[in-house]
């Protein structure tokens, strides 16, 4: 006999999910870049900012193909996801999406809400009729890298530099990873591959 499974699901965000993500967001950007922001600057984000951010950002998207995604446990928001045309100059806007967000609490990694979420984006982009993915990550990011990696993702050599407050003070580099979107509908994600999230 097999004992009870968990309710997790991913599906579209709601106008109402907004307080949740901002607050997946905030715990997982305070554990992430500990060490790259200063402690200063991440306790002074404002949760009810962050909030109102992703209420008009869902009631008002920049286009159609801008879709949130939430992971869950049963009710509760464990990680979140935001894909959208592909933003870069060497870009495609009709055949490249992205991943500009990939989000989840540092309470609820390991539990599959990562492989979940990241296929749910895969399908998502394939429905919004992208052939390819691209997403940034932080070069300090190993576990996500790795995680990607082998769901079949791959850097395909692109790296930037995001400078925070525009003097110089506070930079993050990032490395660029892309994945074909199979037109079959397989899945771009190794369910059984081992996640850091």
């Amino acid at each position: 006999m097999s004992g009870p499974t968990a309710d997790v699901s991913v599906r579209l965000a709601w106008a109402d999910d907004a307080a949740g993500i901002a607050d997946v967001q905030l715990r997982a950007w305070r554990e992430r870049y500990a060490g790259v922001l200063p402690p200063e600057v991440l306790a002074s984000l404002e949760p009810a900012a962050f909030a109102q951010q992703w209420q008009s950002a869902l009631a008002r998207p920049k286009d159609a193909r801008h879709r949130v995604l939430v992971a869950l446990d049963r009710t509760r928001i464990e990680g979140f996801a935001l894909t959208v045309p592909a933003g870069d100059p060497d870009a495609d806007p009709g055949s490249d999406g992205e991943i500009a967000e990939f989000v989840i609490a540092p309470t609820a990694q390991r539990a599959g809400h990562g492989s979940r979420l990241l296929q749910a984006c895969a399908d998502t982009l394939r429905s919004d009729r992208f052939s390819h993915a691209v997403i940034w990550l932080a070069t300090t990011d190993n576990d996500v890298v790795q995680f990607l990696a082998g769901a079949g993702w791959a850097p395909d050599g692109a790296r930037r530099e995001l400078d925070l407050y525009g003097d110089g003070s506070v930079t993050v580099e990032q490395l660029r990873l892309h994945t074909e979107l199979s037109s079959d509908g397989r899945a771009a994600v190794d369910p059984m591959g081992e996640e850091p999230q």
